[in-house]
């Protein structure tokens, strides 16, 4: 056992006396002892890295020490005029910025890596949050859980079906804490649409649509090949992926729409309102049972590979039936014998009005209520209990995405075995489905 991980079990231990999951508030640990709190780095400080750094520095128990990533300084190019600066440097002087005026005096505690492993193999740090793209998530995932730490990570949780099942498989043998960034689960409307479905106002469900949006038909920024920033180590952001020539139109946020790095929209969103619809569905253990892709258009651009229309249909257990795609109205909608219920962010509507007015009482089956995401991790790296989307939930949320790309390249529909997790009479494609193409000596896991 590391020093982090018996420095964990003590904040457990702290957490069970004074009432656990409640966050141990700076009266107890002490506003000057910050080797009392939950050590945090920060891994991947681009857009949505920093933002989410900067909500858990909000939260008084953790302490945040490090932060890492393969730039030392970059703006977005599409919101040049309005972007703020990230990266390696940015994201250090945000964290002294906000202990600086928490504590009333400087603060420069923060160590800045350019290589991951620097954070995932410290022994002081308890967790980390990897916001990283996608084609990195696994690799660093796995890295930090096998060194004793418990993860944060953007969803979708892995740029590869095998990553996420050994993932899910290695946090439940380690029993680490893990929660994925699907934090429509924490918000309230979503949480009132899955309480009406789960106690059985619609009555038998038929057929959930999941809406996302098109996939991009022209480039997002400048196509031109050049060489990459100074500042920028472009052979370690690539990784363990192809390392295709440097455009700003695959950098920063526009990777995702290249498959080598991201799944485009569809698994861009599919760990949002996707898993919205499992959750509804109570199949966060389990998934479908056939996957087929259909009607796929692809972008004019050779500078993206990921489809703009894309439709989805998955059949599950009891004659149910989920159409997901570009198709659809933006977010998670159930059909039921009594009517429907539809839920995107900011807002919730249903064939009767009484099941989304405020203050409705769905029924007896709750969702695990948290005051926020990120603190809800933080709630469980104390407590040592189980976040509201954890690492199997974000695995299964997002498998018929991955077994869409699978039924798309082959043109054909798949039989899927969700409890074995394998593909059904298909041996090709279960075996694209599990490669994992690493470029290099990169390889996931010890």
């Amino acid at each position: 056992m590391n020093k982090s991980t018996s420095r964990r079990n003590f904040l457990g231990k702290a957490a069970a006396v004074i009432g656990a999951p409640t966050i141990i508030p700076a009266s107890v640990l002490g506003q000057n002892a910050p080797s009392n709190r939950v050590n945090m780095g920060f891994i991947g400080l681009g857009n949505r890295g920093i933002g989410v750094m900067e909500a858990f520095l909000k939260n008084e128990a953790v302490q945040g020490v490090a932060v890492a990533d393969v730039e030392d300084h970059h703006i977005l190019a599409r919101n040049e005029k309005t972007s703020r600066p990230y990266g390696r440097t940015p994201g250090k002087e945000a964290m002294e910025k906000h202990y600086t005026k928490a504590t009333g005096k400087p603060w420069k505690g923060c160590d800045a890596y350019e290589d991951f492993r620097e954070i995932t193999q410290r022994e002081d740090i308890d967790c980390v949050m990897v916001a990283t793209p996608d084609h990195w998530h696994g690799i660093i995932t796995m890295d930090a859980v096998q060194h004793g730490k418990d993860v944060y990570c953007e969803k979708p949780v892995t740029h590869k079906f095998a990553e996420g099942q050994a993932i899910y498989q290695e946090v439940a043998k380690r029993n680490c804490v893990f929660q994925v960034g699907s934090q429509q689960r924490s918000t309230k409307e979503f949480q009132q649409a899955v309480e009406i479905v789960r106690n059985g106002h619609l009555g038998k469900i038929s057929r959930v649509e999941v809406g996302m949006s098109k996939g991009l038909n022209e480039p997002e920024g400048d196509a031109t090949v050049k060489s990459p920033p100074s500042d920028l180590n472009y052979d370690l952001w690539c990784g363990p992926a192809e390392k295709l020539p440097y455009m700003e139109a695959r950098n920063h946020w526009s990777w995702r729409w290249a498959l080598t790095y991201g799944g485009g929209k569809l698994m861009d969103w599919i760990g949002h309102h996707n898993d919205i619809a499992h959750w509804g569905l109570d199949m966060d253990k389990s998934g479908p049972i056939s996957v087929e892709a259909r009607n796929w258009t692809f972008p004019e651009t050779d500078v993206y590979d990921s489809p703009v229309d894309y439709d989805v249909l998955s059949k599950y257990e009891g004659d149910i039936e989920v159409a997901m795609g570009s198709n659809y109205s933006g977010g998670t909608k159930w059909i039921g014998e009594n009517g429907w219920v539809h839920v995107t962010r900011g807002k919730l509507t249903a064939s009767n009005p009484e099941w989304v007015a405020d203050g409705f009482d769905a029924g007896e089956w709750k969702t695990m209520k948290n005051p926020g995401h990120q603190r809800d991790f933080i709630n469980a790296v104390i407590s040592r209990s189980d976040t509201i989307a954890n690492a199997e939930t974000a695995h299964r949320s997002i498998t018929p995405g991955h077994l869409a790309y699978v039924s798309q390249e082959l043109g054909t529909a798949l039989k899927w075995d969700p409890k074995a997790e394998k593909i059904i009479g298909n041996d090709e494609a279960q075996k694209k489905l599990i490669d994992l193409p690493y470029r290099g000596d990169w390889k996931l896991g010890a």
